[in-house]
């Protein structure tokens, strides 16, 4: 009698499928964490828009606004 011959297609295949899904998940990974900073990035572009003049602007309504609305707290319910 021979001895079996062991095949490692089997255990092969097997590896070069898992190293596939990892370098997919690394893929998917980075697309992400680019979406994610271009995000921050878009924000802070949008915080950075606000001009001194508008912030001015802003700031001489908040002075010209009148926080006392007349109601009477005791009446209400």
């Amino acid at each position: 009698m021979e001895p079996e011959k062991k095949s490692h297609g089997a255990l092969i295949g097997s590896i070069i499928i898992i190293v596939i899904l990892i370098i997919g998940g690394i893929y998917i990974w980075q697309s992400r964490v680019k979406d994610i900073q271009m995000k921050k990035q878009l924000q802070a572009e949008a915080i950075n828009a606000l001009t001194a003049d508008e912030l001015s602007k802003l700031e001489t309504d908040l002075k010209n606004t009148d926080p006392n609305l007349n109601i009477d707290i005791n009446t209400l319910q």
